[in-house]
C-alpha cells in the first residue's frame, strides 16, 4: 500500500515533546496509575495495586480479555462481548475495518477536515473517496443534505466523526439517524469513529446514539485515549457484527496479534470508575473552556470561533499576515506553545485549539500565544 504523509503526525512530532504548553492536545489530561488506583475505595485500593504488580506479563487474549470485551460492550445497548474487537487504539480499529470491508474502486465518504487516517487509507486501497465537508464553508456544523447529494448507488462506506475532530461539530441523534437510514437505503456500512464519546462541554448539543446501536449496517470505534486520559494504554476497540468482528480479529494476526496485558488490565480498572473519570472530565472542560472565550473574546479583531458543540477540539480563524504553518512553528520554537497548523486540515489561516488540557498550563498556554498574536499583528 502506498498512502500519502501524515501531516498532522508529522507536525507534532517536531514539536511535542519540547514544548511546555500543549494547548493543541486533542485528548483530556492523561490520568496516572495512581489516579486509577484513587478511584477505588480507599479498602479496596492496596489489593488492586497488588493485583497489577502480580500480573503475569505474558501474552493476553488476542482480542482482549472477556472482562474488557464485556465492560466495553455493557456501554452500548445491543451489543455483545463476541461483538467487540479491542485494538491497539482506534487508529488500529479504523485500518482494520478500511481494508476488510473496502476494495479498490469503492466509493466512501468521509468527513472533511477529519484525521487524516478516515479518508486518506480509504484512497491508499485505491476507493473513490468524496469529502464531506463540515468547516468554514458550514459553519463548523454537519450539513446532512449535502451527504444525501455526495451519496451514489455504489456507496459502499460512510465515516461518521460526532464529536468532530478538529471542530467540534455534533451529529443531532435525528441527523446521525437520517445518515445511517441513508446508508442503508443502498447497503453501504456506517463507521462510527467515536474517539470523542462521553466528552459533553458546558451547554452543547446532546449525543448521538452509538452507530452500532442503530442497525445491523452500524460499526462503532472506540478509544480510551480521548475520553479517558489514558493514551499511553493505546487501547481502542471497535463493535459491530460478529462476521466483521471475525475477519478484522483475522487481519489483526498480521499486525499487532494482541492488546498488551497490563494495558488490558488497567483499561478494566478505567472502565469501572467511568462516572469518576466523566466528572473529573467536565471539570477540566468548564475550566478551559472558559479561559479560551475569554481569550479570544477579548482579541475580536484578529481572532473568531465556534465554540465546540461536543469534544475538546475547535478551529480559531485568525486574521494576520502569515501562514499557519509558519505561525504555528514560531509558537512551539519561540513561545513553548503547541497549536497545530490549520493547513495540516486542509484549512489555511486556522490552529486547532485542544480544551483537555490541565488548566493552570492551558492559561499560561494561551497567555504565552496571545503574546505572539500580538508580535506578529504589530510587525
Amino acid at each position: 500500500m502506498k498512502i500519502e504523509p501524515f501531516l498532522l503526525e508529522r507536525w507534532m512530532t517536531r514539536h511535542e515533546t519540547h514544548v511546555k504548553y500543549d494547548i493543541a492536545e486533542s485528548g483530556i489530561l492523561p490520568l496516572t496509575v495512581n489516579d486509577l488506583l484513587s478511584f477505588e475505595p480507599e479498602e479496596a485500593r492496596a489489593a488492586a495495586l497488588e493485583a497489577l504488580l502480580r500480573l503475569p506479563l505474558g501474552y493476553s487474549e488476542a482480542r482482549g480479555t472477556a472482562a474488557l470485551r464485556s465492560a466495553l460492550a455493557a456501554t452500548y445497548t445491543s451489543v455483545t462481548p463476541e461483538q467487540i474487537l479491542v485494538t491497539t487504539g482506534a487508529i488500529e480499529a479504523n485500518y482494520l475495518l478500511f481494508n476488510v470491508l473496502l476494495d479498490a474502486g469503492d466509493h466512501v465518504i468521509a468527513p472533511y477536515p477529519a484525521y487524516q487516517q478516515l479518508y486518506s487509507v480509504p484512497r491508499a486501497i485505491g476507493c473513490e473517496v468524496s469529502l464531506w465537508h463540515v468547516g468554514p464553508e458550514t459553519s463548523y456544523r454537519y450539513d446532512v443534505d449535502a451527504l444525501e447529494r455526495l451519496i451514489t448507488p455504489n456507496t459502499k462506506l460512510i465515516v461518521v466523526n460526532t464529536p468532530h475532530n478538529p471542530t467540534g461539530a455534533m451529529l443531532s441523534p435525528a441527523d446521525a439517524q437520517r445518515v445511517y437510514s441513508l446508508a442503508e437505503s443502498v447497503g453501504a456500512w456506517v463507521i462510527g469513529d467515536e474517539a470523542y464519546r462521553w466528552l459533553s462541554v458546558p451547554e452543547g448539543d446532546p449525543f448521538a446514539p452509538p452507530v452500532v446501536d442503530m442497525g445491523a449496517r452500524g460499526i462503532s470505534v472506540g478509544t480510551l485515549s480521548k475520553p479517558y486520559g489514558l493514551p499511553g494504554l493505546r487501547i481502542g476497540w471497535m463493535a459491530g457484527p460478529p462476521d466483521v468482528i471475525k475477519q478484522c480479529w483475522g487481519m489483526r494476526d498480521y499486525i499487532t496479534l494482541s492488546p498488551g496485558k497490563l494495558n488490558d488490565a488497567l483499561a478494566c480498572l478505567a472502565l469501572r470508575h467511568h462516572d469518576q473519570i466523566v466528572a473529573r472530565n467536565r471539570e477540566i472542560i468548564v475550566a478551559n473552556l472558559a479561559a479560551a472565550s475569554a481569550w479570544i473574546d477579548a482579541r475580536r479583531d484578529v481572532l473568531s470561533w465556534t465554540p465546540p458543540r461536543g469534544g475538546l477540539l475547535a478551529l480559531l480563524k485568525y486574521d494576520l499576515p502569515i501562514d499557519s504553518l509558519t505561525l504555528a512553528d514560531t509558537l512551539a520554537t519561540e513561545y513553548s506553545v503547541m497549536l497545530a497548523p490549520g493547513s495540516a486540515f486542509g484549512y489555511e489561516h486556522h490552529l486547532r485549539l485542544g480544551i483537555g488540557q490541565q488548566p493552570g498550563i492551558f492559561a499560561t498556554g494561551l497567555a504565552e500565544a496571545g503574546k505572539c498574536l500580538d508580535h506578529v499583528r504589530q510587525a
